[in-house]
Protein backbone atom coordinates (compact mmCIF):
# COMPACT_ATOMS: atom_id res chain seq x y z
CA UNK A 1 0.00 0.00 0.00
CA UNK A 2 1.45 3.37 -0.70
CA UNK A 3 1.42 5.88 1.67
CA UNK A 4 -1.44 8.80 0.35
CA UNK A 5 -0.95 12.29 0.23
CA UNK A 6 -2.80 14.63 2.25
CA UNK A 7 -5.29 16.86 0.34
CA UNK A 8 -6.33 18.36 3.46
CA UNK A 9 -5.46 22.68 2.44
CA UNK A 10 -4.34 21.75 -0.46
CA UNK A 11 -5.72 23.60 -4.01
CA UNK A 12 -7.69 21.08 -6.25
CA UNK A 13 -9.52 21.53 -9.16
CA UNK A 14 -12.12 18.78 -9.95
CA UNK A 15 -14.00 18.58 -13.25
CA UNK A 16 -17.11 17.49 -14.03
CA UNK A 17 -18.40 18.75 -10.78
CA UNK A 18 -22.09 18.22 -11.81
CA UNK A 19 -21.49 14.62 -12.71
CA UNK A 20 -23.26 11.74 -10.41
CA UNK A 21 -19.33 10.89 -9.12
CA UNK A 22 -17.91 14.16 -9.85
CA UNK A 23 -20.49 16.12 -7.08
CA UNK A 24 -20.03 14.26 -4.02
CA UNK A 25 -16.32 13.70 -4.49
CA UNK A 26 -15.98 18.02 -4.67
CA UNK A 27 -18.31 18.21 -1.82
CA UNK A 28 -16.19 15.65 0.42
CA UNK A 29 -12.98 17.07 -0.52
CA UNK A 30 -14.62 20.81 0.18
CA UNK A 31 -14.75 19.45 4.00
CA UNK A 32 -10.84 19.63 4.46
CA UNK A 33 -9.46 21.47 0.99
CA UNK A 34 -9.89 24.52 -1.42
CA UNK A 35 -11.80 23.08 -4.01
CA UNK A 36 -12.34 24.88 -7.60
CA UNK A 37 -14.79 22.75 -9.85
CA UNK A 38 -15.80 23.35 -13.49
CA UNK A 39 -18.50 22.35 -15.72
CA UNK A 40 -20.98 23.88 -17.59
CA UNK A 41 -23.48 24.28 -14.88
CA UNK A 42 -26.70 24.48 -16.65
CA UNK A 43 -28.66 23.54 -13.63
CA UNK A 44 -28.25 26.13 -11.27
CA UNK A 45 -29.30 24.07 -8.54
CA UNK A 46 -26.39 21.77 -9.16
CA UNK A 47 -24.09 24.76 -9.15
CA UNK A 48 -25.91 26.70 -5.79
CA UNK A 49 -25.49 22.99 -3.99
CA UNK A 50 -22.18 22.98 -4.48
CA UNK A 51 -21.26 26.42 -3.47
CA UNK A 52 -22.97 25.45 -0.39
CA UNK A 53 -21.06 22.88 0.27
CA UNK A 54 -17.98 25.26 -0.46
CA UNK A 55 -16.92 24.58 -3.39
CA UNK A 56 -16.13 27.19 -6.08
CA UNK A 57 -17.97 26.98 -9.50
CA UNK A 58 -16.50 27.98 -12.31
CA UNK A 59 -18.49 28.09 -15.87
CA UNK A 60 -15.90 26.09 -18.73
CA UNK A 61 -17.80 24.05 -21.78
CA UNK A 62 -14.94 21.38 -21.98
CA UNK A 63 -15.86 21.45 -25.65
CA UNK A 64 -14.55 25.13 -26.50
CA UNK A 65 -12.73 25.97 -23.81
CA UNK A 66 -8.76 26.53 -23.78
CA UNK A 67 -9.04 26.58 -19.43
CA UNK A 68 -6.81 30.12 -20.00
CA UNK A 69 -9.80 31.53 -17.43
CA UNK A 70 -8.71 29.41 -14.42
CA UNK A 71 -5.27 29.67 -12.64
CA UNK A 72 -2.55 27.73 -13.02
CA UNK A 73 -1.37 26.90 -9.64
CA UNK A 74 -3.55 23.71 -8.71
CA UNK A 75 -2.11 21.25 -6.42
CA UNK A 76 -3.59 18.34 -7.70
CA UNK A 77 -6.10 17.56 -10.07
CA UNK A 78 -9.44 15.44 -10.34
CA UNK A 79 -10.60 14.94 -13.81
CA UNK A 80 -14.32 13.42 -13.67
CA UNK A 81 -15.54 15.32 -16.68
CA UNK A 82 -17.30 13.32 -18.94
CA UNK A 83 -19.38 14.00 -22.47
CA UNK A 84 -21.74 11.50 -23.80
CA UNK A 85 -23.45 13.14 -26.75
CA UNK A 86 -23.71 9.98 -28.63
CA UNK A 87 -21.67 12.66 -31.45
CA UNK A 88 -18.39 11.00 -31.98
CA UNK A 89 -16.89 14.55 -33.24
CA UNK A 90 -18.81 16.32 -30.11
CA UNK A 91 -17.50 13.58 -27.54
CA UNK A 92 -13.65 12.78 -28.83
CA UNK A 93 -12.85 16.92 -28.73
CA UNK A 94 -14.99 17.10 -24.87
CA UNK A 95 -13.18 13.92 -23.87
CA UNK A 96 -10.29 13.82 -25.35
CA UNK A 97 -9.05 17.54 -26.77
CA UNK A 98 -10.05 18.89 -24.12
CA UNK A 99 -8.11 16.48 -21.76
CA UNK A 100 -4.74 17.32 -23.09
CA UNK A 101 -5.44 21.49 -23.54
CA UNK A 102 -6.38 21.04 -19.60
CA UNK A 103 -2.96 18.50 -18.85
CA UNK A 104 -1.51 21.41 -20.66
CA UNK A 105 -2.67 24.41 -18.19
CA UNK A 106 -2.29 22.41 -15.22
CA UNK A 107 1.37 21.12 -16.17
CA UNK A 108 2.43 22.56 -13.02
CA UNK A 109 0.62 20.34 -10.58
CA UNK A 110 2.16 18.28 -8.40
CA UNK A 111 -0.36 15.19 -9.67
CA UNK A 112 -3.52 14.19 -12.10
CA UNK A 113 -5.78 11.81 -11.89
CA UNK A 114 -7.85 10.84 -14.67
CA UNK A 115 -11.26 8.99 -14.16
CA UNK A 116 -11.43 6.29 -16.89
CA UNK A 117 -13.56 2.96 -16.74
CA UNK A 118 -13.53 -0.01 -16.88
CA UNK A 119 -15.81 0.16 -20.40
CA UNK A 120 -12.48 0.07 -22.14
CA UNK A 121 -12.05 -3.30 -21.78
CA UNK A 122 -12.77 -5.74 -24.96
CA UNK A 123 -15.45 -7.91 -23.82
CA UNK A 124 -14.26 -11.34 -23.10
CA UNK A 125 -16.91 -13.32 -20.97
CA UNK A 126 -16.61 -13.55 -17.53
CA UNK A 127 -12.83 -13.06 -17.37
CA UNK A 128 -11.66 -10.34 -14.49
CA UNK A 129 -9.46 -7.59 -16.55
CA UNK A 130 -6.24 -6.95 -15.66
CA UNK A 131 -5.08 -3.52 -16.72
CA UNK A 132 -2.83 -5.33 -19.77
CA UNK A 133 -5.85 -6.52 -21.19
CA UNK A 134 -7.19 -5.85 -24.69
CA UNK A 135 -9.34 -2.94 -25.19
CA UNK A 136 -12.14 -3.10 -27.23
CA UNK A 137 -15.28 -0.97 -28.00
CA UNK A 138 -17.18 -2.53 -24.80
CA UNK A 139 -20.23 -0.17 -25.72
CA UNK A 140 -21.92 0.06 -29.15
CA UNK A 141 -22.29 -3.52 -30.07
CA UNK A 142 -25.05 -3.60 -27.63
CA UNK A 143 -26.73 -0.35 -28.94
CA UNK A 144 -25.63 1.35 -25.29
CA UNK A 145 -23.78 4.51 -25.36
CA UNK A 146 -22.10 4.39 -28.82
CA UNK A 147 -19.23 6.90 -28.44
CA UNK A 148 -18.62 5.95 -24.63
CA UNK A 149 -16.08 3.16 -25.33
CA UNK A 150 -14.08 5.28 -27.96
CA UNK A 151 -13.94 8.29 -25.97
CA UNK A 152 -12.72 6.79 -22.98
CA UNK A 153 -9.92 4.87 -24.93
CA UNK A 154 -9.12 8.02 -26.76
CA UNK A 155 -8.48 10.33 -23.39
CA UNK A 156 -6.54 7.47 -22.28
CA UNK A 157 -3.94 7.95 -24.85
CA UNK A 158 -4.19 11.36 -24.35
CA UNK A 159 -3.20 11.35 -21.18
CA UNK A 160 -1.17 8.95 -21.52
CA UNK A 161 0.71 11.42 -24.36
CA UNK A 162 -0.11 14.76 -21.99
CA UNK A 163 1.98 13.15 -18.85
CA UNK A 164 5.10 12.88 -20.61
CA UNK A 165 4.75 15.23 -22.79
CA UNK A 166 4.38 17.77 -19.60
CA UNK A 167 6.05 15.86 -17.29
CA UNK A 168 3.00 15.52 -15.28
CA UNK A 169 2.97 12.40 -13.04
CA UNK A 170 -0.30 10.96 -13.81
CA UNK A 171 -2.73 8.43 -12.44
CA UNK A 172 -5.30 7.09 -14.87
CA UNK A 173 -8.11 5.17 -13.08
CA UNK A 174 -10.25 2.70 -14.82
CA UNK A 175 -13.29 2.93 -12.77
CA UNK A 176 -15.81 0.14 -12.11
CA UNK A 177 -19.82 0.79 -10.95
CA UNK A 178 -19.36 3.46 -8.40
CA UNK A 179 -22.46 4.36 -6.24
CA UNK A 180 -23.10 6.13 -3.19
CA UNK A 181 -26.57 6.89 -1.36
CA UNK A 182 -28.31 9.18 -3.72
CA UNK A 183 -26.54 7.54 -6.97
CA UNK A 184 -25.37 4.79 -9.04
CA UNK A 185 -26.65 1.80 -11.37
CA UNK A 186 -28.42 -0.19 -8.42
CA UNK A 187 -29.99 2.84 -7.77
CA UNK A 188 -31.50 2.89 -11.06
CA UNK A 189 -32.13 -0.55 -11.00
CA UNK A 190 -34.20 -0.32 -7.29
CA UNK A 191 -36.04 2.12 -9.32
CA UNK A 192 -37.08 -0.30 -12.48
CA UNK A 193 -37.95 -2.69 -9.26
CA UNK A 194 -40.45 -0.26 -7.78
CA UNK A 195 -41.92 0.60 -11.33
CA UNK A 196 -42.32 -3.42 -11.69
CA UNK A 197 -40.57 -3.35 -14.93
CA UNK A 198 -37.61 -5.92 -15.51
CA UNK A 199 -33.75 -5.30 -15.10
CA UNK A 200 -31.42 -5.66 -18.20
CA UNK A 201 -29.00 -8.40 -17.68
CA UNK A 202 -27.29 -9.66 -20.58
CA UNK A 203 -28.10 -13.11 -22.13
CA UNK A 204 -24.41 -14.34 -21.40
CA UNK A 205 -25.19 -14.55 -17.17
CA UNK A 206 -24.31 -13.57 -14.76
CA UNK A 207 -23.69 -9.71 -15.57
CA UNK A 208 -20.65 -9.56 -12.75
CA UNK A 209 -19.13 -6.46 -12.10
CA UNK A 210 -17.34 -4.53 -8.91
CA UNK A 211 -19.06 -2.09 -7.14
CA UNK A 212 -17.28 0.66 -5.59
CA UNK A 213 -18.80 2.97 -2.44
CA UNK A 214 -18.66 6.78 -2.44
CA UNK A 215 -16.64 6.28 0.51
CA UNK A 216 -13.99 4.26 -1.03
CA UNK A 217 -13.84 6.33 -4.00
CA UNK A 218 -12.82 9.65 -2.10
CA UNK A 219 -10.98 7.36 0.28
CA UNK A 220 -8.73 6.57 -2.39
CA UNK A 221 -8.22 9.20 -4.08
CA UNK A 222 -4.55 10.07 -2.33
CA UNK A 223 -3.33 7.06 -2.39
CA UNK A 224 -4.31 7.36 -6.23
CA UNK A 225 -2.61 10.52 -6.19
CA UNK A 226 0.65 9.23 -4.75
CA UNK A 227 0.81 6.76 -7.31
CA UNK A 228 1.08 8.73 -9.91
CA UNK A 229 3.98 8.78 -12.23
CA UNK A 230 5.48 9.75 -15.53
CA UNK A 231 4.69 7.39 -17.94
CA UNK A 232 1.21 7.47 -16.28
CA UNK A 233 -0.06 4.58 -13.49
CA UNK A 234 -3.44 2.37 -14.97
CA UNK A 235 -5.54 0.96 -12.48
CA UNK A 236 -8.51 -0.75 -12.05
CA UNK A 237 -11.03 1.49 -9.94
CA UNK A 238 -13.29 -0.97 -8.40
CA UNK A 239 -14.34 -2.32 -5.25
CA UNK A 240 -13.05 -5.56 -3.32
CA UNK A 241 -15.64 -7.99 -4.41
CA UNK A 242 -16.97 -9.14 -7.46
CA UNK A 243 -21.40 -8.51 -7.83
CA UNK A 244 -23.41 -9.55 -10.62
CA UNK A 245 -26.83 -7.54 -11.65
CA UNK A 246 -29.00 -10.73 -10.55
CA UNK A 247 -27.19 -10.81 -7.10
CA UNK A 248 -27.19 -7.16 -5.81
CA UNK A 249 -31.33 -6.70 -7.25
CA UNK A 250 -32.24 -10.23 -5.52
CA UNK A 251 -30.27 -8.36 -2.01
CA UNK A 252 -32.20 -5.26 -3.14
CA UNK A 253 -35.39 -7.04 -3.40
CA UNK A 254 -34.97 -8.52 0.07
CA UNK A 255 -34.27 -5.31 2.23
CA UNK A 256 -37.27 -3.78 0.26
CA UNK A 257 -39.96 -5.86 0.06
CA UNK A 258 -40.25 -5.68 -3.58
CA UNK A 259 -39.68 -7.87 -6.11
CA UNK A 260 -37.46 -8.70 -9.17
CA UNK A 261 -37.97 -9.58 -12.62
CA UNK A 262 -34.91 -10.07 -15.21
CA UNK A 263 -34.97 -9.36 -18.73
CA UNK A 264 -32.23 -11.44 -20.35
CA UNK A 265 -30.56 -9.18 -23.83
CA UNK A 266 -28.02 -9.12 -25.81
CA UNK A 267 -28.29 -5.30 -25.83
CA UNK A 268 -26.74 -4.56 -23.16
CA UNK A 269 -22.66 -4.53 -21.86
CA UNK A 270 -21.48 -8.17 -20.43
CA UNK A 271 -19.93 -8.36 -17.45
CA UNK A 272 -16.93 -6.16 -16.82
CA UNK A 273 -15.00 -8.16 -13.86
CA UNK A 274 -11.76 -6.50 -12.38
CA UNK A 275 -8.54 -8.01 -11.56
CA UNK A 276 -8.51 -5.53 -8.33
CA UNK A 277 -4.52 -6.94 -6.98
CA UNK A 278 -2.72 -3.64 -8.70
CA UNK A 279 -5.51 -1.21 -6.35
CA UNK A 280 -5.48 -3.09 -3.66
CA UNK A 281 -1.17 -2.81 -3.50
CA UNK A 282 -1.70 0.53 -4.29
CA UNK A 283 -5.15 1.97 -1.85
CA UNK A 284 -5.62 -1.29 0.44
CA UNK A 285 -9.02 -3.12 0.90
CA UNK A 286 -12.30 -1.09 0.53
CA UNK A 287 -14.41 -0.49 3.42
CA UNK A 288 -17.65 -0.54 2.55
CA UNK A 289 -18.57 -4.15 1.87
CA UNK A 290 -21.52 -4.05 -1.44
CA UNK A 291 -24.23 -5.37 1.39
CA UNK A 292 -23.66 -2.84 3.22
CA UNK A 293 -23.35 -0.10 0.70
CA UNK A 294 -26.86 -0.98 -0.96
CA UNK A 295 -28.61 -1.49 2.47
CA UNK A 296 -27.06 2.09 3.59
CA UNK A 297 -28.56 3.54 -0.01
CA UNK A 298 -31.82 1.75 0.22
CA UNK A 299 -32.20 3.50 3.72
CA UNK A 300 -31.14 6.68 2.74
CA UNK A 301 -34.26 6.52 0.01
CA UNK A 302 -36.52 5.82 3.33
CA UNK A 303 -37.14 2.07 1.68
CA UNK A 304 -35.77 0.00 4.33
CA UNK A 305 -38.23 -3.08 5.67
CA UNK A 306 -36.05 -5.61 6.96
CA UNK A 307 -34.82 -4.38 10.55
Amino acid sequence: MIDPVDLAGTKLLVTGATGQVGAPVAERLAETAEVWAIARFSDPAAQDRLERAGVRCERVDLESSDFEELPHDFDYVLDFAVAKTNDFDRDLRANGEALGLLMRHCAGARAFLHCSSTAVYEPDGHRAFVETDPLGDNHRPFGFMPTYSIAKISAEVVARYAARAYDLPTTIARLSVPYGDNFGWPLFHLALMRAGKPVPVHTNSPSVYNPIHLDDIVGSLGSLLAAASVPATIVNWAGDEQVSIEEWCAYLAEITGNSVSFGPTAHTIESVACDITKFRSIAGPCTVHWREGLRRLVAAQGLLTEA
